[in-house]
C-alpha cells in the first residue's frame, strides 16, 4: 500500500477535492487554530489540513505511511510513534476508510492528543458503494456511518461536540484517473454508481467531527 500511495501523491496533492473545500475551511476551524496550539496531522496525504493550519499559526506535524507523501513522519495511523497527549489537536481526513484497523487507529490518534480530535472521512453510503469503492482502490477497507463514528472517538475517552455532513460534488472521470483505475473496473463501478452519477458528477458525502477530550 505504502508504494501505491507514493505514486499518487502528486495526484492527490493536486486534487481540488482535497485542496480545498467549505468542509476542510471547517475543519480548520474546529481546530480552534493559533500560535500556540500544537497539531498532528495523521494521514496527512497532500499535506492540505497542514497548510492550512500552518497559515493560521499553528505548529504541525504531519505523519503519513507512505514516504511519497513527504510527511514530517512516516508511520501508520495505528503506531504512531509520539508520547501521550503530545498534541493539542489531532486531525484526520479523508483517510480513515483506508485503515486496516479503524479502532486501533482512533486509539491512537485519541492517545496523543490532550484536547481535540478533529475527523473526516466518507460517510457510509451502502454496499453498492463500498463494492464500487473497492473496485476503484483495492486499498480501501470501509467506511463508516455516524453512529459508528460516535461510538470509535467516545470509546477513545472523547466526546463529540459538534458534527457536520458534506455534500461532495466531483467529477467522475477525474475520481476514477486520480487513482488509475482499469477501464473494465471502471465500467463496473459506473453501474454500481448510476443512482449517484448526474451529468459527469459523482455525489458523494462527508462527515467531519469533533470531539473533546472527556473530562470525567
Amino acid at each position: 500500500m505504502t508504494d501505491v500511495w507514493s505514486q499518487r501523491a502528486e495526484a492527490f496533492r493536486e486534487s481540488p477535492t482535497h485542496r480545498e473545500g467549505a468542509d476542510l475551511d471547517l475543519m480548520v476551524d474546529w481546530c480552534e487554530p493559533g500560535p500556540e496550539v500544537k497539531v498532528l496531522d495523521v494521514a496527512t496525504g497532500g499535506g492540505h489540513v497542514a497548510r492550512r493550519l500552518r497559515e493560521e499559526g499553528c505548529t504541525v506535524v504531519t505523519v503519513d505511511p507512505a514516504p511519497g507523501m513527504k510527511a514530517d513522519v512516516v508511520a501508520p495511523a495505528d503506531h504512531l510513534p509520539f508520547e501521550d497527549g503530545s498534541f493539542d489537536v489531532v486531525t484526520c481526513r479523508i483517510a480513515a476508510h483506508h485503515f486496516p484497523d479503524v479502532a486501533a487507529a482512533v486509539t491512537e490518534i485519541a492517545r496523543v492528543s490532550n484536547r481535540l480530535l478533529v475527523i473526516e472521512d466518507n460517510l457510509f453510503r451502502g454496499e453498492h458503494v463500498e463494492e464500487a469503492e473497492r473496485l476503484r482502490d483495492p486499498t480501501h477497507i470501509r467506511c463508516y456511518g455516524e453512529d459508528e463514528w460516535k461510538e470509535l472517538v467516545t470509546g477513545a475517552g472523547f466526546e463529540v461536540e459538534q458534527v457536520e455532513h458534506f455534500d461532495r460534488r466531483q467529477s467522475v472521470d477525474a475520481w476514477l484517473d486520480r487513482v488509475d483505475t482499469p477501464a473494465d473496473a471502471a465500467a463496473r463501478i459506473r453501474e454500481l454508481l448510476s443512482d449517484r452519477i448526474d451529468d459527469g458528477m459523482l455525489a458523494l458525502e462527508s462527515i467531519v467531527l469533533k470531539a473533546r477530550r472527556s473530562q470525567k
